[in-house]
């Protein structure tokens, strides 16, 4: 059973008295991967322990995001910067209504030290009953996930489970592969976004919203709140339905277009939201991200497959085929569409990732409808890719 614990430069266990990291480690919380490897360091969340998928995130910052965004869903979530916790938590940057990582995994976590912080990033994981690793040594974890793919593991901050005991809980778990998470994380009842405009103007500078002038139905299969600001600053107003609503709910409403959201696990296990979306092409515009993406693909025939280790952080590099423009982008999936899957006399790939060339835009040859692999509204991340909402408006208003 291979162990990792907080060390130094010289690769021996560093010992600082002023952090007490010898205290801290003490604490025995630690994560257990399905392959029997372990690593230390203490609890600085909630005191439960959680199984999850474990991923690294690239972002230097955008953590509250992160934890907030639906579609980390069933993920333990590792961030590759060592410095975490710096700009705390305030309740503007929130991206749904509750924290949905099932843990956070960090080599640092500091107190917050900004002006628009209202607590600490501990206190916050403690108060939502999410629990998080400190001093783990991130990059060997993030070097292995890349070289070997995503593990399946288990944060034990308890106390109350062994290693050998969380090896085989993280390895007997069934996992995300097959598993419909976005009824899990899906709003239960359909609501009309920001009806007063106040939660949709611009931070800092309080811009006045057009008026809605178009109306869209939006799939929630772990819809972000900046998804719907950034189509309510388009003139947009949004209706959000739960991911089951039927194609026939969806056309009684008589909106002018239909969004498809982003989500956590596996795309084809929606087999629902397939259906629904094939039933409705050709009979409303339709745009799609990430999981949205994904199920659009599916709906014309298309396959996905699972990711190495998948494509999580706010710097991926993605090119625009159309305009031969690249863009930076924020991303985060496991599953990709399978290019030679989709039917060439129906789809269009618009966008390929730099990276490693998957797929990450499609648009239907006959059909108003595309889609992105990413994540245009941009949080956090840079807004390279905020002209694909005024794309849409533009889609409806055509």
């Amino acid at each position: 059973m291979k162990s990792f614990a907080p060390q130094g430069r010289s690769g021996k266990t560093v010992e600082e008295p002023s952090y007490d990291w010898g205290e801290r480690r003490a604490g025995k919380a630690f994560l257990a991967l399905h392959d029997g490897t372990i690593f230390r360091g203490w609890s600085a969340g909630a005191d439960c322990d959680r199984l999850g998928e474990v991923v690294f995130n690239t972002g230097m910052t955008g953590y509250e995001e992160i934890l907030t965004d639906p579609s980390y869903s069933g993920q333990l979530v590792a961030m590759t910067y060592p410095e975490i916790g710096n700009t705390g938590i305030n309740h503007d940057d929130h991206e749904s209504r509750q924290l949905f990582a099932e843990g956070l995994i960090v080599h640092q976590m500091n107190q917050p030290s900004n002006w628009r912080s209202v607590r600490s990033l501990s206190d916050y994981l403690r108060a939502s009953g999410v629990p998080a690793i400190v001093g783990v040594d991130t990059r060997a974890l993030t070097v292995k996930l890349r070289t070997e793919g995503t593990a399946r593991g288990y944060l034990a901050v308890t106390g109350r489970v062994g290693e050998d005991e969380a090896v085989r809980r993280a390895r007997d778990w069934c996992g995300l592969d097959g598993q419909d998470y976005a009824a899990r994380v899906s709003a239960e009842q359909a609501f009309e976004w920001d009806g007063d405009g106040h939660i949709s103007t611009t931070w800092p500078d309080q811009d006045r919203l057009p008026a809605a002038d178009l109306t869209v139905a939006a799939y929630d299969f772990g819809i972000k709140w900046n998804i719907l600001r950034r189509l309510r600053q388009q003139g947009i107003a949004v209706r959000v339905v739960p991911a089951g609503t039927s194609a026939k709910d969806i056309l009684e409403l008589e909106t002018d277009g239909l969004f498809l959201s982003n989500g956590p696990a596996d795309p084809a296990a929606v087999t629902y939201a397939i259906d629904n979306i094939r039933s409705l092409l050709g009979r409303l515009p339709i745009m799609g991200i990430c999981l949205g993406h994904q199920l659009l693909g599916l709906a014309l025939g298309g396959r996905t497959y699972r990711l190495k280790f998948g494509h999580h952080g706010c710097n991926h590099p993605v090119k625009d085929l159309t305009t031969g423009k690249v863009e930076i982008t924020s991303q985060n999936h496991n599953f990709s569409l399978d290019p030679d899957s989709l039917p060439p006399d129906e789809m269009e790939i618009t966008h390929i990732n730099l990276n490693d060339d998957t797929v990450e835009g499609i648009r239907h040859r006959k059909c108003p409808a595309f889609s992105v692999q990413y994540h245009p509204e941009a949080a956090p991340g840079p807004h390279d890719a905020g002209y694909l909402f005024a794309r849409f408006r533009e889609l409806m208003s055509g």
